[in-house]
């Protein structure tokens, strides 16, 4: 397997169907979850919602790089969304994650390994490669915070 397969494989896996590294995934532990649980406060701990909201302003943010835009996403507005007020909104908060997910791992698929290896942007963000690793990483890291938190909850 390529390179660009192998990255958009191990994309999906955090985000949408793997189970091999954390035995979960990102939709695994959102799907099926009322808007009141994952809107539920947990000491100063991030929501649910909040967390899984800014795991989507990153991929969101990128996938507007893939399209050609200019990479307009800030760390300092990544935890600034709306309170989700309703399972409705919180559904299609959903939908929109799967589908922009499935968006990233589809534009990830397309690169070469010539743009894998070429600055992202800027020079100083790393190559294109490192930036979508560093998605993967930082998923897991915010999918093992989700499960946590979500434990907490239900004690």
């Amino acid at each position: 397997m390529k390179t660009p397969h192998q990255l958009a494989s191990c994309f999906r896996e955090v985000i949408l169907n793997g189970t091999w590294v954390a035995n979960t995934n990102v939709k695994a532990q959102l799907s099926g979850t009322d808007w009141k649980t994952v809107t539920t406060p947990i000491n100063d701990l991030n929501t649910i919602a909040v967390l899984a909201q800014h795991i989507h302003y990153y991929i969101n943010g990128i996938n507007q790089v893939f399209k050609g835009g200019p990479l307009a996403i800030k760390d300092k507005y990544s935890f600034d969304f709306p309170p989700i007020t309703s399972q409705e909104q919180w559904e299609t908060f959903l939908q929109r994650f799967w589908n922009d997910a499935e968006t990233f791992a589809k534009q990830v698929e397309q690169l070469t390994d010539k743009q894998l290896d070429s600055n992202f942007t800027n020079p100083n963000y790393g190559s294109y490669h490192r930036n979508i690793d560093g998605m993967i990483e930082h998923s897991y890291y915010h999918l093992g915070q989700i499960v946590l938190i979500k434990k907490l909850i239900s004690a």
